[in-house]
């Protein structure tokens, strides 16, 4: 199996003046390259700290992150910017869309600072929102659109750069039953055609199901991996 990611022994430990705080203990996760895996666990059990440190957004306390075979704990910031905007995609559950520009420049955003010209940002974006179904939305801005709309838009963004993985935290909290399942159904689509490598936060356990393998978090430690019947 050709891992993409691979977690050993990973620590997060905050520090507030005096007092100590390990969001992370420990954690030992492979991820093989294409794979769906779900991360799943009660509020504070370290859900959102172990996505941000698999995307570089975080950096370890103790451990190691390997990405494609870089520990991404040794990286300089600007090594880590770059595999942020080339390697990674990231879905928030609140969009993060930047209410003045619209759905096009939102997703031409991310390729602007690759150094990608113009012309093939334009392509490239219209293409994007033309395959999540938003093809006459193109110039609308975020205040405009629907909660789906918006979270099309967001997986269009974390798209831009032709990412290996894809994170989602929690990319379907903020939508009625329907439209997160389009989304999850979109979701799942990109990472059987595209082989990407699909990770997302969720409490919804209809979504679990429908990963290769769910890692179950309390405490900060993974402390069960399941493995879905397909």
């Amino acid at each position: 199996m050709n891992k993409i990611i691979e977690l050993k022994d990973v620590w997060k430990i905050y520090k507030i003046d005096s007092f100590e705080f390990a969001a992370l203990r420990g954690i030992n996760l492979d991820i093989v390259k294409g794979e769906f895996i779900a991360i799943m666990g009660s509020s504070g059990s370290g859900k959102s700290t172990l996505l941000n440190s698999v995307g570089a957004l975080d950096v370890p306390s103790k451990g190691r992150i390997i990405l494609d075979g870089h520990d991404i704990a040794l990286l300089p910031e600007s090594d880590l910017a770059q595999i942020r905007g080339q390697r990674i995609g990231f879905i928030f559950q609140a969009f993060n869309l930047v209410p003045s520009l619209s759905a096009i420049e939102n997703v031409m955003l991310p390729m602007t600072f690759q150094g990608i010209l113009r012309k093939e940002r334009i392509q490239r974006a219209e293409k994007l929102l033309d395959a999540v179904g938003l093809k006459e939305k193109l110039y609308s801005k975020p205040n405009t659109l629907s909660g789906g709309q918006r979270q099309r838009v967001a997986i269009a963004r974390s798209l831009s750069n032709n990412p290996e993985v894809i994170l989602a935290d929690e990319p379907t909290g903020n939508l009625d039953s329907k439209t997160g399942g389009d989304i999850l159904n979109l979701l799942i689509n990109l990472q059987k055609t595209e082989n990407k490598t699909l990770i997302i936060v969720t409490h919804d356990e209809k979504i679990a199901k429908r990963a290769d393998r769910i890692a179950v978090l309390s405490d900060g430690q993974v402390v069960k991996i399941i493995k879905n019947k397909k």
